[in-house]
């Protein structure tokens, strides 16, 4: 890992058919990438994000950031876009991210409050040992096994740097299913992230077309049932409901504090429980009811 080293990856607990619908609504350029066994992974093409500074805060501006320093560390960035795409979902996301000076990752998962954990770019651990067992939980990994291996990621080791600690916590995750292509690797920087990402087979570009594009891909994935069997009914409707309720505040709060990732995120739970409710509105009044 170098000092020029910035990027990040967004691993989705899901396909890539389920992610694509909720994934447009982040209005990013990104591609979108299987990642083994009910895994997807998303590679910015962007790079809106700045160098960490050694004191703390934002530093020298980065490849892709504006002069004035009107952009964010990779970190919250990431951070916003994984909570963007887990706050309507039923799956969660794990955003890795790496700037030369710190590498790290953030869990997003639902309404609950994110977790993560940074390492210095020694591989010096920075933040609390409990984050790694509640990661550990929310993704569903073994209790014994999988906690006892992320554990060791928090200990100090003078032969392991940032960048062996995310590939540590990778090979955790290949037990629960995680399989990067080659290529995708922590520590790299965005633009040969992207250079891969665009080769590989598989890989399906993510990029914002308008609300009427995102809708109908929504919508798509409503009538395929890749959202999950609660899209009809009582419970679909209460769902849409307290997303709207939930969207609204969240979109204004990240305004006031111009944050990107939780605009997105109030954007994405809006539109979701917008369409939630028309979709049981005219299912219901056509008398129509899924097969599911």
């Amino acid at each position: 890992m170098t000092a020029t080293s910035v990027g990040a990856l967004l691993l989705c607990r899901a396909d890539p058919e389920t992610v694509r619908p909720v994934a447009h609504l982040l209005q990013e350029r990104m591609l979108l990438v299987p990642a083994g066994d009910g895994w997807s992974v998303l590679v910015p093409e962007g790079k809106p994000w700045r160098k960490y500074g050694r004191e703390g805060g934002a530093g020298t501006a980065g490849e892709g950031s504006t002069a004035d320093g009107g952009t964010e560390p990779v970190d919250r960035v990431v951070g916003g876009w994984a909570t963007a795409l887990a706050v309507g979902s039923t799956w969660p996301v794990l955003a890795l991210w790496w700037d030369g000076d710190r590498s790290g990752y953030t869990l997003a998962s639902g309404f609950r409050r994110p977790v993560g954990y940074i390492w210095l770019a020694d591989g010096t651990p920075a933040a609390e040992e409990e984050a790694m067992r509640t990661s550990a939980v929310r993704l569903g990994l073994d209790p014994v096994l999988d906690v006892q291996a992320l554990e060791e990621l928090t200990r100090a080791d003078p032969a392991a740097d940032a960048d062996a600690r995310l590939r540590g916590l990778l090979a955790v995750l290949t037990r629960a299913g995680v399989e990067l292509p080659p290529g995708l690797t922590p520590g790299e920087p965005a633009d040969r992230l992207r250079s891969v990402a665009r080769v590989l087979p598989r890989a399906e570009q993510i990029e914002w077309a308008g609300w009427r594009d995102a809708v109908r891909v929504e919508l798509d994935a409503v009538e395929s049932g890749s959202l999950g069997p609660w899209v009809f009914g009582p419970r679909a409707r209460a769902a849409a409901s307290a997303q709207v309720a939930a969207g609204l505040p969240l979109t204004l709060w990240g305004a006031r504090r111009r944050s990107g990732g939780w605009i997105a995120a109030g954007l994405v739970l809006l539109v979701q429980g917008v369409l939630g409710l028309a979709y049981n509105h005219f299912r219901g009044a056509g008398g129509a009811t899924p097969g599911r």
